[in-house]
């Protein structure tokens, strides 16, 4: 009986009849294969390493097959919806605000965003959110599409906790670079942060300058325990409507740039702050995927002439997906989030809202925006975000 330690032994017949030869090949395939097991455990316990090292806090790739709640999924129509009554809603501004000013229809409304199984999303609970949330400070950061989503969100913990204690800061809801409402009883602060690039505008003498290399303003950001951003819309702008005079990196000031070219080098200067100052926090951050218009008909497949106005049913989808494909900058924002230390979780929302070329104000807004095929009605689209906002808050993936 072999009871080394040393080696490994083969396994004898015990009537040992099998010849030396049969014993020898035995040995050596024996051999082989405990080498051949050791090299895979190696192998494998390698790769689990790199894999939990680069995607610590993400999904897995298979996980996002399984279960895409952005990307995969379709409009039903839910006459549970819409989750409460703007007009019982202190929040909104008038130009999100389509019930106020007429909007005649309503079935805009009833549309509940059904991702395709396996993947479910959970109903919307603003008090378990605001629990959840208690002592602590929420904070949107980005241009007129993060208030969308801020403003919705207020609506849905209001109408969760109606008799809530709320405190609007400033009184008089201006936003002065910020404002923010407190949940009294829960301790929970929600603010919003006006920005339109992420990085620094200052004026100068030699007039108004976007830094792209700068975000001096970061500092207000900091001791948020939830970060939202957002950033693009304003970047393609020019003539009257562009709040800038040059553009500057470095040393190097300029009269302007491509401007995908300048949100890419703005968004990675983004990046290298939040590794800078967020890394060893606990502040969870997220990224609003990039709101899509609906000014060319086109991009839904009829007639260019075309826009949102009138529209009263979202985009017919095929198995194609978007007529219009998807918007190029998305790619960019991805690509800049997956280089990034710490985890910043995508919040995609830019397929489902392109099918939603009936959910703008249009005309219904006050007449603050003229005809609106960018932002969107409160109550709608925009609640449809913060279900998906509250299933990654609460998702134990």
């Amino acid at each position: 009986m072999c009871i080394s330690s040393k080696k490994v032994c083969p396994i004898y017949d015990m009537n040992r009849k099998q010849s030396g030869r049969m014993r020898s090949r035995g040995g050596v395939f024996a051999a082989v294969l405990v080498v051949f097991l050791l090299v895979c455990t190696v192998a494998a316990a390698a790769a689990a390493i790199t894999i939990s090292r680069k995607q610590q806090h993400r999904p897995s790739a298979s996980a996002a097959r399984l279960c895409d709640m952005f990307a995969a999924g379709s409009w039903v129509v839910d006459e549970s919806y819409p989750l409460y009554d703007s007009t019982t809603c202190p929040f909104i501004r008038s130009e999100f605000d389509c019930s106020r000013y007429g909007r005649p229809d309503k079935q805009y409304l009833k549309y509940r965003w059904q991702p395709t199984p396996p993947c479910s999303l959970p109903r919307f609970d603003g008090l378990t959110l605001l629990r959840m949330w208690s002592g602590k400070k929420v904070m949107f950061v980005g241009d007129s599409l993060a208030l969308n989503q801020y403003e919705s969100l207020l609506c849905m913990l209001h109408a969760a906790a109606p008799n809530a204690r709320t405190t609007l800061s400033p009184a008089s809801g201006k936003i002065d670079s910020s404002t923010s409402v407190r949940f009294e009883e829960y301790n929970v602060t929600v603010t919003y942060y006006l920005t339109h690039y992420l990085v620094d505008l200052v004026t100068e003498k030699a007039g108004r300058v976007l830094k792209l290399d700068a975000i001096d303003q970061g500092r207000d950001w900091l001791g948020a325990d939830v970060l939202v951003f957002d950033s693009w819309h304003w970047w393609p702008r020019s003539g009257p409507t562009q709040p800038w005079d040059y553009i500057q990196e470095g040393n190097m000031v300029l009269k302007d740039m491509d401007r995908t070219q300048a949100f890419t080098k703005a968004l990675n200067t983004w990046a290298r702050w939040v590794d800078a100052n967020l890394v060893q926090t606990n502040t969870r951050v997220f990224f609003q995927g990039i709101s899509p218009s609906h000014y060319r008909g086109l991009d839904w497949g009829v007639s260019a002439r075309k826009s949102c106005m009138g529209e009263t049913q979202p985009v017919n989808q095929t198995a194609a997906g978007y007529p219009g494909g998807p918007i190029p900058q998305q790619a960019i924002l991805r690509s800049v989030l997956a280089g990034m230390q710490k985890p910043v979780y995508l919040l995609d929302f830019t397929y489902l809202s392109q099918l939603r070329k009936d959910a703008h104000p249009t005309k219904y807004n006050g007449g603050i925006f003229g005809e609106d095929c960018t932002h969107w009605c409160i109550a709608g689209l925009p609640d449809t975000w913060n279900v998906l906002f509250y299933a990654a808050l609460t998702s134990r993936q």
